[in-house]
């Protein structure tokens, strides 16, 4: 038995039903408990993007905002583009709506998990702040051994899972295929520029992200309504095969295809949790960082990300995929999502497009999942341990390149599973701080409590 063929047994065994049980049913539980706060409370917490929480007492490293982009740095990347594509062609445009579904539950779980940073965080000894599952694990449910078998897996996701490797292949195949740029070339720059970026530590990465995350979500996702526009006529049809191949793919798309229920489901979930993250515990420890006193305001800042990641940049990547019929057009990786745009676009403009995009997402990827990786690994041997640390992720990003696509994908969903189980446990095992903590933030609000315009709490 080949390698690659272990590894797909591994991954079938970690995604099978007791992780997807798992974290549908965390997510829908925190829906239903804390009264779809994902849908209703999602005007208030986009506006939260915009005001600025004020006061001399805020504690954190970076403001919301920042903190945000750093989260999104790391989940608006491959996935929005490289893993839409490899989950329809895995399962089907069914895919797509089950990823659809994984966001909105993720939403929820996105909120848990970074009001659960704030809460629990502490200021390390180089003064900056941490957080994430490691300390919630460990000081929420007094579990300090899976509180580091977390951290593991946290160093192992981004040495070997959403980190490094499938970026870095994204971006240098992109750049050849393209731009005709040598794969070693564009792999020996990469390298470069995320040493000079990460030596700077956490403000300077969501510097970085500041001003790139947003300005290239925009603009990917205005070339795709502007091709959903062009093809109008196709969109109905495009989201009722969704719909239909979600449950019963065989009539949808043909049985010749081969294409399950199952494989949609596991596609989807699986290639949304790489793109949005939620349930992971990633987002969290960028969340820790944030300027603020509010646990509940940050998760519903956080709630976002997942909303913007799989509800919007997704889904406009799966839409044109799906209307233009690239899915099935016998190739790989960002190859399928060039072939979508420029049919879309009638142009070769939209390969160059997705390329510019793909190499800016990739690459704020790579700066977001660095510092999830350096925390957990400064959790587990203590900040003597961050060059170390530094060293051995620019060497995997140099690595990144020459690995085979699927093999790629494979190692991710594997480590991003095994990642998923201890967060996953800690928020049931929270779940009852997690509610009463937005009790106490609404009731704060109705009674005048919190001035929410500056989000402080009032005095009287």
């Amino acid at each position: 038995m080949s390698i690659e063929a272990i590894l797909s047994s591994v991954n079938s065994f970690i995604w099978g039903p007791p992780l997807l049980i798992l974290l549908s049913g965390t997510g829908l539980y925190l829906t239903l408990r804390l009264g779809f706060i994902q849908i209703f409370q999602l005007p208030r917490a986009m506006g939260y993007l915009f005001r600025k929480e004020r006061g001399n007492q805020q504690k954190g490293d970076v403001s919301a905002f920042a903190a945000l982009c750093t989260a999104l740095s790391a989940t608006i990347g491959t996935g929005n583009i490289v893993g839409v594509a490899t989950a329809i062609q895995a399962g089907g445009p069914g895919a797509m709506f089950w990823m659809w579904l994984v966001a909105l539950l993720g939403m929820a779980t996105k909120y848990a998990e970074c009001l659960l940073a704030i809460k629990y965080r502490v200021r390390d000894k180089n003064g900056f702040m941490a957080g994430g599952p490691m300390y919630y694990i460990e000081r929420g449910l007094g579990l300090k051994w899976l509180a580091k078998f977390f951290a593991v897996f946290g160093v192992m996701v981004a040495f070997f899972g959403i980190g490094t490797f499938p970026q870095v292949n994204a971006i240098t195949h992109a750049m050849q295929d393209t731009f005709s740029v040598p794969i070693f070339v564009s792999a020996a720059l990469v390298t470069l520029l995320v040493a000079l970026i990460i030596l700077g530590g956490v403000k300077r990465i969501a510097a970085v992200s500041s001003y790139i995350v947003p300005f290239m979500a925009v603009f990917y996702v205005a070339t795709s309504v502007i091709i959903l526009i062009l093809n109008a006529d196709k969109v109905p049809a495009a989201l009722a095969l969704i719909v239909e191949s979600a449950f019963n793919p065989q009539a949808a798309l043909g049985g010749g295809l081969g294409f399950t229920m199952m494989q949609a489901i596991q596609s989807g979930v699986a290639r949304g949790i790489f793109s949005n993250e939620s349930g992971l515990g990633s987002a969290p420890i960028a969340a820790a960082a944030a300027q603020t006193k509010e646990p509940v305001r940050q998760g519903l800042i956080s709630m976002t990300g997942t909303f913007l990641d799989t509800i919007i940049v997704c889904s406009m990547t799966g839409l044109v995929l799906v209307i233009t019929g690239a899915w099935q057009a016998g190739v790989e990786g960002s190859a399928v999502t060039n072939f979508a745009f420029s049919q879309g676009l009638g142009s070769g403009w939209g390969a160059t497009i997705v390329t510019v995009g793909l190499l800016f997402f990739a690459f704020t990827t790579i700066l977001g999942w660095c510092y999830y990786g350096e925390r957990c690994f400064v959790y587990l041997v203590g900040i003597k341990g961050i060059k170390l640390y530094r060293l051995v992720f620019i060497l995997l990003i140099a690595c990144g390149a020459f690995i085979k696509l699927n093999v790629i994908w494979i190692i991710a969903d594997i480590v991003n599973g095994l990642m998923a189980f201890p967060n996953l446990i800690a928020l049931i095992g929270l779940r009852h701080i997690i509610i009463n903590e937005t009790k106490d933030y609404f009731l704060r609000l109705r009674n005048n409590g919190i001035n929410e315009e500056e989000g402080e709490i009032s005095a009287g």
